[in-house]
């Protein structure tokens, strides 16, 4: 039997989320971003969140809208800084918001090793530049690594294609990107997509995450978002 739910809203969808939640967000920069979870999020309330994505918002919508909020102590991420990320850049400039720098490789694996159960692991990624320090160093066959931990969220709010009844989700092209890792990687998996359908009708194949990881769903309408030139 499955435990995912379906539910009306965006909003029922989020509700609970608590205060201080590590929250994994889908997304590569627009693409794959969960805009009506992010934005029933804002207004479920939520603050204190430590926030794990690809990178630190565009322009003034979706994870940048969050931020804009005020609802976020801690961003982990691979690109903090780009062209349309001034919603970031001025809190961090103004000592409002901590910033963890991950490499995108390690990002996707220390929520893949979460999800597996795998308590840490060594990877080169890093050896050598500011992102080591603290770390431990260790030489295995004349290369050196890094020992990184699992990233593990509280909630994931990610964003898929369709899914049906039972909560096995399909992604389309490059909105899949974090999805699957950061559905293993969470307590609670909640997802947004453009269509339910019922059980039997997703080819078994282009099943990306089963239902086994997903809690809550909700059907949305599509979304989409073009983000000017910076400030």
């Amino acid at each position: 039997m499955s435990r995912a739910e379906i539910l009306r809203s965006a909003d029922e969808a989020v509700a609970g989320i608590e205060d201080g939640s590590t929250v994994l967000v889908g997304g590569f920069g627009l693409a794959g971003m969960p805009f009506d979870l992010i934005d029933a999020l804002i207004r479920q309330g939520a603050k204190d969140l430590t926030v794990v994505s690809n990178n630190a918002g565009n322009g003034d919508v979706g994870l940048a809208a969050l931020l804009a909020a005020g609802r976020v102590r801690k961003v982990l991420c691979s690109f903090p800084r780009q062209v349309d990320s001034w919603v970031f850049d001025d809190l961090y400039r103004a000592g409002k918001v901590e910033l963890e720098v991950v490499p995108q490789g390690n990002l996707a694996e220390r929520m893949r090793a979460a999800g597996a159960g795998i308590g840490a692991f060594y990877c080169p990624t890093g050896v050598g530049t500011p992102l080591a320090e603290g770390k431990e160093e260790r030489e295995i066959d004349g290369r050196k690594y890094l020992l990184e931990y699992p990233i593990k969220g509280d909630y994931a709010l990610i964003g898929a294609h369709r899914a049906d009844t039972m909560g096995n989700l399909v992604y389309r092209k490059t909105a899949r990107n974090f999805g699957p890792v950061m559905a293993t990687a969470a307590t609670t998996t909640i997802v947004q997509v453009d269509e339910v359908v019922e059980a039997g009708q997703l080819d078994p194949e282009a099943v990306a995450t089963p239902s086994i990881y997903v809690d809550r769903i909700v059907q949305v309408e599509a979304r989409h978002y073009t983000v000017q030139g910076a400030r």
